[in-house]
C-alpha cells in the first residue's frame, strides 16, 4: 500500500483500497513495506490510494495489478476503517478477494510477501490500522441462532454437535422459554461443546450467563440503547434495525453486528424487510463486520457478501439435517 503516505488537502481524508486476499485454508496475504517509506518493515495488507474519478473496485483492481501482478476475479466490500497516522489521515476500503489469476509477486519493493492467519498472525510488527481487522478476520461466515425450543435439549445439542464437527465456529444461544436453571445447564453445555471445537459463542442478552460459562454476549437492541460501555466480554455483538442502531453499535465498541430484517421471513409475515440496496447503504463503510440477517441461508451468502456483510446469520436452517 506504498501510496498512503500522501496527505490528502486540508485534513482530507485519502481513500484508500486494501485487500485480504485469501486462500481456501484461512490464510492471507500480507506485504512488508518497503524501505524508505512510512512505517517501512511493517507488514500491511495489499492495496493504495484511490485516484480521482476511480472506483473502489477500480482501484482495488489496479493496485493489485501493480503491486504484485494479479488480475482480481473475485472480490467482496467488507469493512471500512479510518486511521490517522503521522503522515497522513486515511480510510480504509477493505476488500475480500477470493479469487485471482496469477501468483503474488512483490513488483514495487515490497521488503517480503507471507502468507499468515488471523488468530496468530507470523509476521511483525502489523500496521497499527489492522489490528481491528485481524479480530474481524477471525469471525466466519456463517452466524447460527439456536432453536433448542424447537427441538428440545438433548436433540438440539446433537445438531449442534454435528454442526461444530462439520465446521461452524459462531454460536448464538437464544432460547426465551427456558426456567433459568434449564436455561443455565444448557448454556453451559453448549459452551463445552463450542470449546472443545473452538467456536465462539455468543449468549444472547444475558450478560451474568455469558460470563459465567466463559461465552460472549449478544445484545439487543434494549440494551444497545442503554449500555454506555462495552461488556467485559470475549465477544459482544449487537441486534440492529437501522443506520442509527449500527451507528450506537460501533461506538459501544462492539466486535460485530446482525442487521435485520433484510429479506420476508415466514416467522415475522408482513413485517418490512430493508431489502438488500437498504441493507447494502446502511453497511456501507462501517467499521466493524455486520451479518445479514431474516430470510438467509446458504443460496444468499454471496449476495449477502456482495452488498458488504460479512456473512449471514440464520436459525431455521443451521439445524436442518
Amino acid at each position: 500500500m506504498p501510496n498512503t503516505a500522501a496527505k490528502g488537502a486540508a485534513g482530507a481524508r485519502v481513500e484508500v483500497v486494501a485487500a485480504v486476499i485469501e486462500r481456501s485454508d484461512g490464510t492471507f496475504l500480507m506485504a512488508r513495506r518497503p524501505d524508505g517509506k512510512a512505517y517501512a518493515g511493517w507488514w500491511e495488507f495489499p492495496g493504495g490510494k484511490v485516484e480521482a474519478g476511480e472506483s473502489l473496485s477500480a482501484a482495488l483492481a489496479r493496485e493489485l495489478h501493480e503491486e504484485l501482478g494479479i488480475t482480481v476475479q473475485t472480490a467482496f466490500p467488507w469493512i471500512t476503517r479510518e486511521f490517522d497516522y503521522e503522515h497522513a489521515q486515511v480510510r480504509l476500503n477493505f476488500f475480500r478477494v477470493t479469487a485471482w489469476a496469477g501468483e503474488p509477486q512483490p513488483h514495487e519493493g515490497q521488503g517480503g510477501l507471507a502468507w499468515t492467519q488471523a488468530a496468530a498472525p507470523t509476521v511483525a510488527p502489523i500496521l497499527p490500522a489492522n489490528g481491528p481487522i485481524l479480530r474481524g478476520l477471525q469471525l466466519p461466515l456463517e452466524y447460527a441462532i439456536s432453536e433448542a425450543e424447537k427441538y428440545g435439549a438433548d436433540e438440539f445439542l446433537r445438531r449442534l454437535e454435528g454442526r461444530l464437527a462439520g465446521g461452524l465456529r459462531l454460536v448464538q444461544l437464544r432460547e426465551k422459554a427456558f426456567a433459568p436453571a434449564e436455561y443455565a445447564e444448557l448454556a453451559a453445555a453448549v459452551a463445552a461443546r463450542c470449546q472443545r471445537f473452538g467456536a465462539a459463542l455468543l449468549i444472547n442478552a444475558n450478560l451474568e450467563l455469558a460470563a459465567q460459562v466463559g461465552a460472549g454476549v449478544h445484545l439487543n437492541s434494549r440494551q444497545l440503547a442503554q449500555l454506555t460501555t462495552r461488556p467485559n466480554l470475549p465477544w459482544v455483538a449487537a441486534s440492529c434495525h437501522d443506520a442509527t442502531e449500527l451507528a450506537q453499535a460501533v461506538a459501544l465498541g462492539c466486535d460485530l453486528a446482525v442487521l435485520s430484517p433484510v429479506l420476508p421471513t415466514a416467522s415475522h409475515p408482513g413485517e418490512p424487510a430493508l431489502g438488500w440496496e437498504a441493507f447494502g447503504q446502511i453497511v456501507r463503510r462501517c467499521p466493524i463486520p455486520v451479518f445479514a440477517l431474516g430470510g438467509q441461508s446458504a443460496a444468499t451468502l454471496d449476495t449477502a457478501r456482495r452488498h458488504g456483510a460479512q456473512g449471514i446469520a440464520v436459525k431455521g436452517s443451521a439445524w436442518k439435517t
